[in-house]
């Protein structure tokens, strides 16, 4: 939801979504473990609005079934489209929008969670030490400057929900290089302040009965009074786009 309110905020609204190539990409990382919540989120819920969705990941690093699924019924339901890749170069070509982000794969959250539920810890050892390897024959999957340029103008919005693996700040080799991220860290920065109003949305969601009621009576106090408080108008344009998700 916090990436979707920045891209709202850059496009202008969530029409303006409609026909622009959206890259959600794999990258390469040092560490094994991060999950597969972002790049499913991201997919399922963009694949909404009429997109041109593309995901790209090595051969191998699939998520799971039924989201793939899901995001095909999304984008042919909006006249959108989706298509999977295993080429983050071909991929980047006139995109609107990358998400370079790395996850692990389906197969390997499956078998972590057998080996922890068993409490097998010689085995979740061996398994990390197995997918830093897997990772290892990709370390090729990484943004840079030469990348970007092959987007839509050479001026895509680079996205990520934080932190990022930094070649040469965070890490030896990752995600992206630093050349590369402090070009575009101010757009990360922009995108990772939603977060604190998209939580605070979700709250109400859970725990207002009739969430329009409530967004309707926001909006009626800051009509009324000019002087209103500038978190009460934040706080009503992402309870908005919740209302609008929701539906």
């Amino acid at each position: 939801m916090a990436d979707l309110s920045h891209l709202v905020k850059v496009f202008g609204s969530l029409e303006a979504l409609r026909g622009k190539k959206i890259v959600m990409s794999w990258a390469y990382s040092p560490s094994y473990g991060k999950p597969l919540s972002v790049p499913q989120g991201f997919i399922a819920l963009l694949s909404r609005f009429g997109t041109n969705l593309v995901l790209a990941h090595p051969e191998g690093y699939d998520l799971i079934p039924e989201i793939i699924e899901i995001t095909k019924q999304n984008a042919a339901k909006a006249g959108g489209s989706f298509e999977i890749t295993h080429d983050m170069r071909k991929a980047f070509v006139d995109a609107d929008v990358v998400y370079p982000k790395s996850w692990a794969p389906m197969w390997i959250s499956e078998k972590r969670t057998a080996q922890l539920k068993k409490k097998d810890y010689d085995g979740l050892k061996a398994t990390e030490k197995e997918c830093l390897e897997l990772n290892k024959k990709y370390i090729d999957w990484q943004c840079d400057d030469e990348m970007m340029a092959t987007t839509k103008n050479g001026k895509a919005l680079y996205m990520h929900c934080l932190p990022a693996d930094i070649s040469g700040l965070s890490c030896e080799r990752g995600e992206i290089t630093n050349e590369c991220f402090q070009k575009n860290r101010l757009d990360t920065y922009f995108e990772a302040s939603h977060k604190p109003f998209i939580i605070a949305s979700m709250i109400m969601h859970c725990k207002c009965k009739s969430v329009a009621a409530a967004i309707k009576g926001i909006i009626a106090r800051n009509e009324k009074n000019q002087e209103f408080q500038m978190t009460d108008y934040l706080y009503s344009k992402h309870f908005k786009i919740i209302l609008i998700i929701s539906m």
